[in-house]
C-alpha cells in the first residue's frame, strides 16, 4: 500500500471506527479511485462513500496530506 502513509488516531476516529469507518492520511498524488482500491484491499472491505480533505500546508518542507475518511460497508 504505496499510497496510504498512516492511520489517524484522534478520538474522533476511534468513534467511527466503530460506524466501518477509516480515516488515514494518504500522499498527496493519490487519486480518490487509488485509495478506494487500496481501502478495499487492505481491509477487505467495499467502500460505499469516501469524504476527502487536503490539509493546509503549514511549512514549505511538509509534504500535502490528503485526510481520507472511507466509510464500508461489512
Amino acid at each position: 500500500m504505496d499510497g496510504i502513509k498512516y492511520a489517524v488516531f484522534t478520538d474522533k476516529s476511534i468513534r467511527l471506527l466503530g460506524k466501518n469507518q477509516y480515516t488515514s492520511n494518504v500522499e498527496s498524488g493519490s487519486t480518490r479511485t487509488e485509495i478506494k482500491h487500496w481501502v478495499e484491499l487492505f481491509f477487505g472491505v467495499k467502500v460505499i462513500a469516501m469524504n476527502s480533505h487536503r490539509l493546509p500546508e503549514r511549512v514549505e518542507e511538509w509534504d500535502l496530506l490528503w485526510d481520507i475518511q472511507c466509510i464500508t460497508d461489512v
